[in-house]
């Protein structure tokens, strides 16, 4: 399955490290990713691949939701298929 991540929060030393560890630790591959820092805040959109027999996006949103709290970001992902159906409208 592929699905699309959004990373959002202040600008500080370790995120992509956090985010990117905790989806290694899933076996999520990082297929695209886009980031930039718009003066201190850090903004990062990844597209990932997964088995989504072996994890399900709510099992990969609750792991990301300890790298937000450990963080101090926000985290977000949803199918690419609902991502573009809802950004085709």
């Amino acid at each position: 399955m592929y699905a699309i991540m959004t990373v959002t929060g202040a600008d500080h030393t370790g995120i992509i490290a956090g985010v990117t560890a905790a989806l290694a630790e899933q076996k999520i591959n990082i297929l695209d990713v886009s980031q930039t820092i718009m003066e201190r805040w850090f903004t990062m959109i990844l597209r990932v691949e997964f088995d989504d027999a072996a994890t399900g996006i709510e099992a990969i949103q609750e792991r990301m939701g300890a790298v937000e709290k450990e963080q101090n970001l926000v985290i977000r992902i949803q199918s690419e298929a609902l991502f573009s159906a809802v950004n085709e409208i």
